[in-house]
């Protein structure tokens, strides 16, 4: 049960940013759980001896943090919100979209947590688990050769062994980034599996580092991610240089439908 203990009251100034942060001080420590529900703005009021606009403005702050969600009716409120990884990695995907990250900065990104994620793998992963990401990489060669599939279906498939392979380390941090930069990188990984070339070496390269993992061979298993991604930059440089002369040339064409009015 959320009192008073929990929070002090405040001052005239920059309130509804310190009741927030007070808030927020409680959801991260534990004090208040996710799924609880807040008090309503007018115990709040109380507890933070305050107007009602400071603090739908410290509700509205939490809101926009994903700290908490409301409800209206019989039932409504202020609730902690239970943030699960998809959420984080979302937020954070919408944060690379939004940056415009260059993709070499994120393909040089990969790369490197690729190698730690090999190493935890080799070291952490269970047989299981292992035996799971060579049965998808099979599944997904399968889906490439059967041609079928549809190109959503591929990125997919290959979506889903990047979080097998990140989940591998035990550690969900690497799971949280790995889902973020799956979702940021998605229309780069669209165009680059609609190239026949690409999608049929990538498929190879992904088996190959499966099988290597699987073998507990953490030096060939890295020669292939190197090698995958000297062939990724390469394919993406040709895939940007091609939209910017693409875009270039569509600048370039005279204004028809102005000119025929």
């Amino acid at each position: 049960m959320i009192t008073d203990k929990i929070f002090v009251p405040v001052k005239a100034g920059r309130a509804g940013e310190e009741i927030a942060l007070q808030i927020q001080a409680a959801i991260l420590n534990g004090d208040i759980v996710p799924g609880e529900k807040l008090p309503s703005e007018r115990e709040l009021q109380c507890l933070f001896k305050t107007g009602r606009g400071v603090i739908r403005e410290a509700l509205q702050v939490l809101r926009q943090k994903g700290l908490i969600e409301t409800y209206k009716g019989s039932k409504g409120g202020a609730y902690i919100k239970n943030l699960e990884v998809v959420n984080v990695s979302e937020s954070f995907a919408l944060f690379l979209k939004q940056s415009h990250t260059d993709p070499m900065h994120l393909i040089e990104f990969r790369e490197s947590i690729d190698y730690i994620i090999t190493d935890l793998a080799i070291a952490r992963g269970t047989a299981d688990e292992k035996s799971l990401l060579v049965r998808k990489t099979e599944a997904l060669a399968k889906a490439v050769k059967g041609n079928g599939s549809s190109l959503e279906t591929l990125v997919e498939l290959d979506k889903d062994l990047n979080i097998i392979f990140a989940k591998m380390t035990h550690n969900s941090i690497f799971e949280w980034i790995m889902r973020a930069v799956q979702l940021g990188f998605s229309s780069m990984d669209n165009a680059l599996y609609e190239d026949l070339e690409y999608r049929t070496y990538a498929v190879e390269n992904w088996r190959n580092t499966a099988r290597e993992i699987a073998a507990s061979d953490p030096i060939k298993a890295k020669s292939y991610i190197s090698y995958h991604y000297m062939i990724l930059r390469k394919k993406v440089l040709l895939i940007t240089n091609s939209s910017s002369l693409q875009v270039n040339d569509n600048h370039e064409q005279p204004d028809t439908d102005s000119a025929c009015c």
